[in-house]
């Protein structure tokens, strides 16, 4: 739910940050924001950075992606509305839902698919009528739909590959690399720019604490501990939050739309999940089992 409310209150955010500078400068500062703010944590985690080739060229693979993926998204945000942008974003989704099937053999059952595909319907109801009069296929929406393929990605090659590494750890080479790579295209492309003004400033503080070293560590944490289809599938529900803040601090009006469009969103995540808690309720009784049994028989050995 932490991760929900700070990616679903950043969408109005980052359309604000856009509108001061490009989208390289843009995702550059955030990533060397995010990248400062973990840093220190790399004192008391030092043990477990990684030591072996293998894992260093993953992690640099995994931040070239994940700046590939920002960039994509940021520059079709600039010259789209919000609201669509939100919904080509979080076909997301779909996406993992087929990756995580073929790379990672998650179970492919149609009631996962019927959740995915309700949830993403759902979102695309939430914003009905006000934002897709006038969309046609043009290079932003590409941008966007491409850069919800590259998350998708992101996501399945982190889970398969990288899941062992501390999620603080992971966050910060990525948010690091990704600066370093940024800056150069920055500078080439937009040259440099960083607005002075206090609104920039507690934007990009606000993106790249809160929405970016927060939020994508505890995203990481949360795949490592659950399944790619499950996890991405929650994230369907950022939309949502982003249209309840901006009916609740924009004066942004709430149709009839946006409650069907809740209904289903949940109702498909809730398809999506259904049967996990039945697991992990078996999982624990095997394990409280094994317990018992070694228990008895250790009392049995003394």
């Amino acid at each position: 739910m932490l991760v929900v409310l700070l990616w679903g209150s950043n969408w109005a955010v980052m359309k604000s940050g856009l509108k001061v500078v490009g989208p390289l400068n843009f995702v550059m500062q955030r990533l060397l924001f995010a990248a400062l703010t973990l840093s220190p944590f790399l004192i008391y985690l030092r043990e477990k950075i990684p030591r072996d080739r293998n894992t260093w060229l993953r992690l640099l693979l995994l931040s070239l992606i994940s700046a590939t993926n920002m960039v994509s998204t940021n520059v079709g945000l600039t010259y789209e509305k919000s609201g669509l942008s939100a919904v080509l974003t979080y076909t997301q989704p779909l996406f993992v839902f087929c990756l995580a099937v073929s790379f990672l053999k998650e179970e492919a059952s149609s009631r996962r698919f019927l959740g995915i595909v309700i949830g993403f319907f759902g979102v695309t109801v939430l914003y009905l009528g006000r934002n897709f009069s006038s969309a046609t296929i043009s290079f932003p929406i590409f941008f966007l739909l491409f850069g919800a393929f590259i998350w998708s990605v992101k996501i399945v090659y982190y889970k398969k590959f990288l899941s062992h590494v501390n999620p603080v750890i992971t966050s910060t080479i990525q948010f690091t690399v990704g600066a370093i790579i940024l800056s150069t295209l920055s500078v080439t492309f937009e040259g440099f720019s960083f607005s002075m003004t206090s609104t920039y400033i507690l934007i990009v503080l606000y993106m790249s604490v809160g929405a970016s070293a927060i939020a994508f560590t505890l995203w990481m944490l949360l795949l490592q501990e659950e399944e790619a289809t499950v996890v991405s599938s929650s994230s369907l529900i950022v939309p949502m939050v982003a249209l309840i803040f901006g009916w609740l601090f924009l004066q942004e009006n709430m149709e009839l739309e946006s409650v069907l469009g809740f209904i289903l969103i949940l109702t498909g995540v809730y398809l999506v999940n259904k049967g996990n808690s039945n697991k992990d309720l078996k999982k624990h009784r095997v394990s409280s089992s094994l317990v018992n049994q070694a228990s008895d028989n250790a009392q049995k050995t003394h």
